[in-house]
């Protein structure tokens, strides 16, 4: 789950980093940096790839600067979209074991102190069947499902992100929805519950 973000104090970091203020470059970076390094590990499952395309996208959009128009999107939006891009090039390179992005979710899905044994074991176990599920998922569907539950955003701008219509957006992730309920039914359906009321 993301916070909000106050858009009117980003437009006004950018206006100071375009005036050569190096303070705002870091307020700017440490403002994101925690999301944008989610979104890069949500996709790339890979702490040092997360790292690695976090760090470059941060650079390319700062060397790029000038070329935002927050007329055309927010900086959020136009810094994920670059972000998106990065992870896109490193995991056609790489093929990453799926599975690690259930850490995403078991990061954000605590057991509670009281569970019995023989609680803990179905979760578990549930936890496993997230994880096949989430392993089965395309590239495209495993972004607008990170990109929606991960970090909130809506269809316009998951949309925006991916270089897609809104509709293909909204489709991707009803696909996500029908292609993790159709595997977690029905161990896995309480969890997989869960998962998407931690991020709303």
């Amino acid at each position: 789950m993301t916070g909000q973000i106050d858009n009117q104090h980003v437009e006004a970091l950018v206006a100071r980093c375009l005036h050569g203020e190096q303070t705002a470059y870091s307020q700017l970076y440490d403002l994101f940096a925690p999301g944008i390094y989610r979104l890069c590990y949500g996709l790339l499952l890979n702490p040092q790839d997360a790292e690695d395309v976090m760090q470059e996208s941060f650079v390319y959009a700062f060397k790029n600067l000038k070329r935002y128009d927050a007329n055309r999107a927010s900086f959020k939006t136009w810094l994920y979209t670059i972000t998106i891009s990065r992870c896109r090039n490193m995991y056609r390179r790489k093929r990453p074991v799926l599975s690690a992005l259930t850490d995403v979710v078991r990061s954000s899905i605590f057991a509670p102190e009281a569970d019995s044994p023989e609680a803990a074991v179905a979760r578990h176990e549930a936890q496993n069947h997230l994880e096949v599920a989430l392993s089965a998922l395309s590239p495209n569907i495993r972004e607008a499902i990170v990109l929606r539950y991960g970090h909130g955003l809506t269809y316009r701008e998951i949309a925006e992100v991916m270089g897609c219509p809104q509709k293909t957006a909204e489709s991707r992730v009803r696909l996500g929805h029908e292609g993790l309920r159709k595997v977690l039914q029905p161990e896995g359906h309480a969890l997989l519950e869960e998962l998407l009321s931690w991020s709303s």
